[in-house]
Formats: structure tokens, sequence, C-alpha cells
């Protein structure tokens, strides 16, 4: 037979395109079950306080109820089991607006919404912590040893001596990460095992958080998760909703579903807390940076933690024999901050890469000559070397690519119409790993026919990973792609990495093709044969009339993988057209160029990339989560009224791969992409903005009255 093409880094559409645009793909809700029971949530009204009582009489007598759940009759949970936010119905004690209550269980979701209305609470309240803005001065040191101040050399030294130097606060605003499919789940018992139908981009850690939560063994929890409509790092951490549908189906004896509605998102799955990033610079006349101090306040829960690493960037982007990276933190009654897309370096980049621009226009230099200048030869942080580092490449090729030469460098000298048009440029990094998953395959011989099925507990946040997964095994074994089947998003399939902090495409990538490199292996070895040319696992199965076959291996990094510093990198080049009239801010075009290793599929890359893009640019214009401070509650709790960008807000967006071989972050090269598309999106929008304007907006978003 004729060789089969090579199919990894060729544009091939989404193997599961088809199943999704006809809506035969399963999501969390639309598995079946039998005689599903319906649940939503009773969320509390206070932000601080205690539960006096609960009248449920109204609720029990409504139409089609079946249980009312609270933590009067909640069974007994392990609330250190692993699930994010508390809120497991444990105690009368209120710690945010919007914490879980109690559960109310009837024949449909109507009457179990009716009848969560009929219910009423009484609290003790006690005075809120909501406001940042009063309460930013209280910031401690954080619990988390990994956030103690991080320094090198002597940075007031530095700044003190510095004839050019930036000393500047910017602040980012809590974000929601708002995917399209809301947080669901299907709970189905049967004995002492569970079954529950929900989005995970940790399939396993899905499976082991709600276990433990459940006083269950894991192998007593079954998650299953074959497709997610958007996640971004809130489907990452599982939350208490998960454990509560287990709850109440144990509780009525038959499957429940429990969906959370768009409003109770934005206190029931986490947030992107509001930091505020104090940046000090300084550099020699001739560009050379001395100091970098990146300084950041932030928040948490009452009584759990989480911060998002702002100063990452600040540690690797640029070479300096002084730097100081620190953080604080200040307890509130909100819900437990979590991973976001691009977690700490999209936020964090938008105050380092805004102030390297306010640096360089001090200087008159220009901001890639500048980024250039400053370029380490090791990571800075660790003294390691690169495994590859293409940020010069990115820098260079999109200047050219994008007409970074027509800029003018002084501000309002762009004049189209009544519009002032600027240039901005911010550049962006995003570490890259490898983590341990394994991965089973499968092959079956019918005549000449060889098909193959590719087995893990991977996960599909949309991005790509049944193609590539896919393309991966079909060069690996010699099939062409229509003769493989993945199936993954199962917790019983072998364990996998999880779709978070862009390290899913390089596990399940590596784990399927040593699967495969395995499997051939083994076959040349049950042949007793010498071959001169090595053949393909298709082709042995035919010549040795072998009927099935198969063969699972446990991938981990190469073992010196941590002897390097692994990252993505890219710059990002934006065009803004600002309204001298109104101060409305329009992208006309974006474009990001990454180095990000072995490219498995341009066109899912390409849409990740573009993906990213489009929030960084709704992070920097219109994105904002804005708390009542009266009751601790989010004003912004729709898609009416927390604006994310559309198709009309975008510009053209466009992408470049830089073609880079990375022979030490893993076997097959592969770094991740899905969050380094956000990583100093809005720094390049704002510095666009600044290069129109003359106006430096350091506070996100970017709206008209802050340009005015």
């Amino acid at each position: 037979m004729k060789d089969i093409p090579k199919v990894t880094g060729t544009p091939i559409n989404r193997i599961d395109g088809i199943a999704k645009v006809t809506g035969k793909a399963p999501y969390s809700m639309d598995h079946p079950v039998k005689n599903p029971a319906y649940a939503i949530l009773i969320k509390s009204t206070i932000a601080s306080g205690k539960i006096q009582e609960i009248d449920a009489t109204a609720a029990e007598k409504a139409p089609g109820v079946i249980a009312i759940i609270t933590h009067q009759n909640a069974p007994k949970l392990n609330v250190k089991g692993g699930l994010r936010g508390g809120a497991l119905l444990q105690s009368p004690e209120i710690e945010f607006f919007g914490q879980h209550i109690g559960i109310v269980v009837a024949e449909t979701f109507e009457q179990a919404r009716y009848a969560s209305r009929l219910i009423t609470v009484t609290y003790d309240k006690k005075e809120p912590k909501v406001d940042f803005d009063n309460l930013a001065d209280q910031a401690r040191l954080p619990k988390d040893k990994e956030k103690a101040d991080a320094r090198r050399g002597d940075v007031q030294k530095a700044l003190s001596q510095a004839t050019y130097k930036v000393e500047e606060v910017y602040e980012t605003p809590i974000e929601h990460h708002h995917p399209m499919e809301p947080h669901a789940t299907i709970a189905e018992w049967n004995g002492d095992h569970v079954t529950l139908y929900n989005s995970a981009q940790i399939v396993n850690g899905a499976q082991t958080a709600t276990a433990a939560t459940l006083n269950l063994k894991p192998e007593q929890v079954r998650i299953v998760s074959p497709y997610i409509g958007g996640g971004f790092g809130s489907k990452g951490g599982q939350w208490a909703n998960l454990a509560l549908a287990a709850v109440a189906a144990k509780y009525v004896n038959r499957p429940v579903k429990l969906a959370l509605t768009r409003q109770q998102m934005v206190n029931s799955v986490g947030l992107r807390q509001h930091n505020r990033q104090k940046i000090s610079l300084a550099a020699t006349a001739d560009g050379k940076l001395t100091a970098l101090v990146h300084e950041t306040t932030t928040h948490c829960a009452i009584n759990d933690e989480f911060i998002e690493p702002c100063g990452d960037c600040s540690k690797v982007m640029y070479d300096t024999p002084n730097s100081l990276i620190t953080y604080r933190v200040v307890p509130m009654n909100l819900i437990l901050p979590t991973y976001t897309r691009g977690p700490g370096k999209s936020t964090g980049s938008f105050a380092l890469e805004s102030a390297m621009d306010e640096l360089a226009y001090k200087l008159k230099m220009d901001p890639i000559a500048f980024r250039i200048k400053n370029e380490p030869d090791r990571d800075p942080s660790n003294g390691k070397p690169w495994s590859s580092r293409a940020m010069v490449q990115c820098l260079q090729e999109g200047a050219k690519a994008f007409g970074w030469e027509n800029r003018k460098f002084e501000p309002r000298q762009n004049q189209q119409g009544n519009y002032w048009v600027g240039y901005g440029v911010a550049a962006g990094t995003y570490p890259a790993h490898q983590r341990p998953t394994s991965a089973l395959v499968k092959l079956k011989r019918t005549g000449d026919h060889v098909a193959a099925t590719v087995e893990l507990a991977a996960a599909d946040l949309g991005t790509g990973t049944y193609t590539i997964l896919t393309q991966t095994a079909a060069d690996a074994l010699g099939l062409p792609i229509q003769n493989v089947n993945v199936i993954i998003g199962d917790s019983d399939l072998p364990p996998a990495a999880g779709a978070v902090g862009s390290v899913g495409a390089a596990s399940y990538a590596n784990a399927v093709n040593d699967a495969c490199v395995k499997l051939t292996q083994e076959l040349v070895t049950k042949s007793g044969k010498q071959f001169f040319v090595r053949p393909t696992a298709a082709q042995l199965m035919r010549s040795e009339k072998i009927t099935d076959f198969q063969t699972r291996v446990d991938s981990k990094p190469p073992e010196r993988a941590e002897d390097y510093s692994s990252h993505s990198f890219n710059a990002n080049f934006a065009e803004v057209a600002v309204n001298k009239s109104t101060g409305m801010i329009r992208v006309n075009r974006f474009l990001a160029v990454t180095g990000a290793g072995t490219i498995l599929n341009p066109k899912t890359a390409r849409s990740q990339i573009i993906g990213g893009n489009v929030w960084g640019i709704g992070m920097a214009l219109t994105e904002e989560s804005v708390v009542d401070p009266r009751w601790g509650n989010f004003v912004t709790r729709s898609l009416a009224d927390y604006h994310v960008p559309t198709n009309l807000d975008i510009g053209q967006l466009d992408a470049i791969f830089i073609n880079e071989k990375d022979e030490h972050v893993n076997t097959l090269g592969v770094k991740g992409i899905g969050e380094v598309g956000i990583v100093a999106v809005a720094a390049a929008v704002a510095n666009a903005v600044f290069n129109a304007t003359g106006k430096r907006v350091r506070e996100l978003p970017i709206t008209p009255d802050k340009v005015l």
C-alpha cells in the first residue's frame, strides 16, 4: 500500500466540528438518564453573618417539590476535600453574597426555581468586607510561600541613582470567566458509586476532589466530560455545585440535574480578582534596565487564599541586575478567586508592558528596540538556559508584518478624519510544561483495514484536543485520520493531565505518540523479524495477520526537561482608532506573532491565539465586574451588563507562528498556546491608545471617560 501522507502540522478541520454544529456532541446536561429530578441552588442575600432561620414551609408545599436540603439536614461532607469555594451546606455561617445555603429538588426545573423563591431566610448580619479600595491598606503577607518576596540585587539603590525611571500604579478589575456553557452536572448513583456528567478541565482532578468531599474512594466516583463549552480556568478546580448535585441525587434516590444560571455563575465558580500593581523601572540613558520592581496588592476569600502570580512575567522577561517581586493580600467577603485564562500573566503583563512603554517613551527609544536591548541570555529568575526563546524574532517579524515603521513616535500625530490613530506593542510569555499522562492505544484489523482507538482521560475545552490527538496517532501508526477514533473525557480511562496551564496539548500528544511508538516496537518484537526500513504499526498488523493488539504507556516529561526554562513567547501589535469627540476606542488591527515550538495544527492553533486576543481586547476595553459595596453582590450579573467583545467590536485579527524547534521541552517539541494568546494583549491596546491620544490610562478597562 502507498505511504500515508503526514498530517501533523497541517491545518485539518476539527474532527468534532460536525458533531458540534449538528447538536450531536453531548455536553453536561445532554446525557440521557432515566427519570431525572431537577435541582436549583438557594443562595445567601448577605455577604457576612449567620443564618438564624430558614422557613421552607411554603416551598415544601409547592407543586412538584421533592426535597429541600440545607445545612440542617445535609450529610456531613469533607470541606477540605479539594472542591473550591466552600459553600457545601455544612454551617450556618455566611462568608460571601451568593453563598450556597440550600438546594430545592423538584420534578421540573421551573418547579424547583419557583419553590426556591418561596423560601425565607432570617440572618444575623455582620458588616462585610467588600470594598477593596478601603481595605487595600490592610493587606498582609501571603500564606503561600511561593508568593514570598523574591529579591535580587539592591533595587532601592538602583532606583535612587537612576536618571530615567518609571514608578506607577496599574489597576486591573475583577473579571468573570463567563463560558458559553454555564457549570452544570447530572448526578446518578448506582449503589455506593456515583457518575457525574460534568464539564471538567481536569477530569481526574474532579474525580479525586469530589470523592474526598463525599467521603468516598476515587474509584467510587466517575466523571464523564467528553465536551466542554468553555471554561477558561473556572472548570479547572471544581466547585461546590458538583458535590451538591451528588448530595441531592442521593437524598432523593434518583438522578438529579443541577445547572447554574448565568446570574448564579458570578458568585459560584470563582473570578479573577482585582489587582493593584506598582511597577518601578530604572534604566541607563542608553536603555539598559538597572532595576525592576513589581508589587501586587490583591484580595482573597475570608478563609481561603488564592493569589494570581502577577509578577511571573516580570521575573523572566527582561535582563536586569536588580529586581523585587512582592505580593500582599487582603481577605474579603467575596467568593474565592481562581485561575482565569493566562492567570497572573495577562494581568501582570498589562502593568509590566505598560511601564516598559512608558520608560521607552521617556528614553526616546523605540519600544521594540528597548525590549530587545534588555533581552536576557538565560532565565533571570533561576539562571537556567532557555529550552528555546523566540522573543526577539517575534518582535522583529511582527514589526515587519504589521508595518511598525509607519508608527509615529510622538502621540497625536496620526489623524484620520475624526479619529486619532495609534500603534502599540507588548511582549508576552507563558511557561511550557508537559505533565504525566497515560494513554491506551488499541488496533483492530479486518482484512486489510486497520483502525485505531486512542483512550485517555484528557479534556477538550473546544480547543481541538480530539483533532490534534487524531493527527498525532495517525502519523505515529501509519493510518489515515479517518481510521483513528479518539475517546477522552472519562475518569474510567487512563489518567491524564488537565486542560489547564497550557499543558494539555504537550501532555496528551506526547503520551499518545509514546504509546504509538511503544506499540509499534512491540509489534516488531512480536514479528521476530529484522527490518531495513522500519514498518508502521498498520503495516505490521497486516503483514503479521494480527487481528487485535493494544498497549498502554504512562508518559512523563524528559528527564532533563527541568534543566531548562521553557516558555512560549509572543509579540502583540495593536492599531487603535480613538474618536476625538466621544472617546470611543476601536481596535482596527491586531497581530500576534508567537513562538510555541511545534504547531500540531495551524488552524486550531490560530483559533486559540485569536480567541485569546479577543478576550484580551475585552480585558482592555470592556470587561469589568462591579461590586455593590452596600451588599457585596455583583451589579454585573449577566452578559447584558458584563460586556464582552462581539464581532462588530473586533477589527482585523492576524496570527503568525515562528518556525521554532525546541529539542528540550518534550519529545515532540510542543509548547502550549492556549494562554499566551491573551498575555500582553491589553498592554498592546493601552500603549496604542497612548500613541493615538497622548493619554496614558493605567486602570482597566479603558473606557471613553478615561480617555476624554
